[in-house]
């Protein structure tokens, strides 16, 4: 949790150029020069970090010997599991089908690849930060600032609500690249994402929150990404179901926006029971909302009365998917509109300490009435604790003592939510409990 640096709070989605197309697009507008061209000693591929720099300068070293952007994404298609799952799908060599590059590399079409890229180098450099076409030569000079980087095309993930949809374009999938039931189907993993959590994750960051990144980017706040990662990823997953290329296929929903674990449990096992927040009967298929219901506790620090009216048009979605299409769209345009228009809300919002304990409350709250009781919302809850709990230590309230206790709580909640096929409500909810009689 001692991760995070809470500072004064820098509106990053005012402070970035507009682009109107998809992150998908903005990554792809300029030529990919290639991971080589980072990865001289003096540029990003030194073996220690520089002394007397801005950025560390190993960042290539990192990236290579650490990230599974480039240590796994691409082997998991050449492993047998890629490969049978390819088969399945009558795609055969899946490190030669588009469907399945377009996330497990930097899949630009061949027009965009400078003289240095490589295919094989996995999800590299320029699949996350663009095109560096334009500001490859220019971008460490010393009179060269931030923002004249992002006009030439370098990918704004500073920002939370960009970085959002370009993490979600593979992790979730979006209408320009779906990740599919039938993909599911064949074997790929059940997919899962939280922006805070990623975005910190150790094998990933690359990068330090100090003086200078502030200046040149903003101040970093962890709940706040949070907060706007599943406002984001909501609004992601209503305009697939909304899309008629990916919302419906055949006869049936694309059934990769509905609970995985909903579904997929024995069927002896007598194990249904209500959620309130979703007013759905037994033997119906229940759309994942595990980011809408966590949006609603993002609101809660911030707006209560939007909050408890997310809640009620999340309900009337489930409600309108047991009336017919027409009625579906129309209640998913509603809730996508109103997640959008509070997003800049979210991004705004202070979050000091006095914010993070509602959050708790709420989380409990809707444990207490029932609404954990899928394990996707369930998972999304011990990720948004976590994040909470850190910046709650980070804001100075809590004692070395405390924030040891509170460690430990952290890690059992995770622990109950660590293997999808075991999970069990109400140690989840017991776990949770205990979580915040410990935050005081």
């Amino acid at each position: 949790m001692e991760r995070r640096r809470i500072g004064c709070l820098l509106v990053l989605m005012v402070a970035f150029p507009v682009w109107a197309g998809s992150a998908v697009e903005a990554i792809q507008q300029h030529r990919h020069m290639g991971v080589a061209t980072c990865a001289s000693s003096v540029c990003h591929g030194a073996s220690q970090p520089f002394k007397e720099s801005n950025v560390w300068q190993n960042e290539f070293a990192r990236w290579q010997e650490y990230d599974p952007h480039a240590t796994k994404a691409l082997q998991a298609l050449r492993s047998e599991k890629g490969q049978s799952i390819a088969r399945k799908l009558g795609l055969g060599d899946a490190t030669r089908a588009a469907v399945c590059l377009d996330c497990h590399a930097d899949n630009v079409p061949e027009a965009s690849r400078g003289e240095r890229f490589q295919m094989s180098d996995g999800v590299g450099c320029e699949a996350c930060h663009g095109g560096a076409e334009l500001w490859l030569t220019s971008h460490a000079g010393k009179d060269v600032d931030h923002a004249d980087n992002l006009a030439k095309g370098m990918y704004p993930t500073a920002d939370p609500v960009r970085r959002a949809e370009l993490c979600l374009s593979c992790h979730m999938g979006t209408p320009e690249r779906m990740i599919t039931h039938r993909i599911m189907g064949a074997g790929h993993p059940r997919l899962s994402f939280e922006l805070d959590t990623f975005t910190w994750l150790p094998e990933v960051t690359h990068y330090q929150v100090d003086d200078d990144y502030i200046r040149r980017k903003g101040a970093f706040n962890g709940v706040r990404d949070w907060g706007i990662g599943q406002g984001v990823a909501a609004a992601n997953l209503l305009d697939i179901l909304l899309d008629p290329r990916h919302g419906w296929d055949g006869i049936f929903p694309e059934l990769v926006l509905f609970d995985c674990l909903a579904c997929h449990k024995p069927m002896a096992s007598g194990r249904w029971g209500p959620r309130p927040g979703t007013g759905l009967g037994p033997g119906v298929v229940r759309l994942n909302d595990a980011n809408l219901v966590m949006f609603r506790h993002v609101l809660a620090a911030v707006d209560r009365a939007a909050s408890a009216r997310i809640g009620e048009l999340t309900r009337a979605l489930h409600r309108a998917t047991t009336e017919g299409r027409a009625q579906t769209e129309q209640a998913a345009r509603r809730l996508a509109a109103e997640v959008r228009a509070l997003l800049p809300k979210v991004a705004a919002a202070d979050w000091g300490a006095d914010s993070l304990l509602p959050i708790l409350d709420s989380l409990l709250a809707d444990a207490e009435r029932g609404e954990f009781r899928d394990y996707a919302a369930a998972e999304q809850a011990a990720m948004a604790a976590n994040s909470v709990l850190a910046a709650y230590e980070a804001s100075g309230a809590l004692g070395e003592d405390r924030a040891r206790q509170l460690r430990s709580r952290i890690d059992a909640l995770y622990d109950r939510v660590k293997d999808e096929d075991r999970y069990e409500m109400a140690g989840f909810v017991a776990a949770l409990r205990e979580l915040r009689r410990a935050a005081g």
